[in-house]
């Protein structure tokens, strides 16, 4: 397992002891590290989180929002340990 799928279940870990019940974030935030490593990132960029959030092209705007919000809500999480991290914005 890569760091950062172990980062993402970490993540999940955490805010479900918080009570989240993240039921999509379950799905979508390890599509998103997939994606990465499809694409060669190591770490998250504005760029890649864009790129995977207005996935697909036809989906609402609304759809694009959730999954770049999902993504930032990470972003944020391990960028407190990793200073390559950037967060969208």
């Amino acid at each position: 397992m890569s760091n950062l799928a172990t980062s993402v279940d970490e993540y999940l870990r955490v805010r479900r002891a918080l009570g989240f019940k993240l039921e999509r974030e379950t799905r979508l935030l390890p599509a998103f590290v997939a994606f990465l490593h499809r694409h060669g990132g190591v770490s998250i960029t504005t760029d890649l989180a864009l790129r995977w959030a207005m996935e697909p092209a036809d989906a609402s705007p609304r759809w694009w929002a959730m999954r770049l919000g999902m993504v930032r809500g990470f972003a944020r999480y391990l960028g407190a340990r990793d200073p390559r991290t950037e967060i969208p914005p």
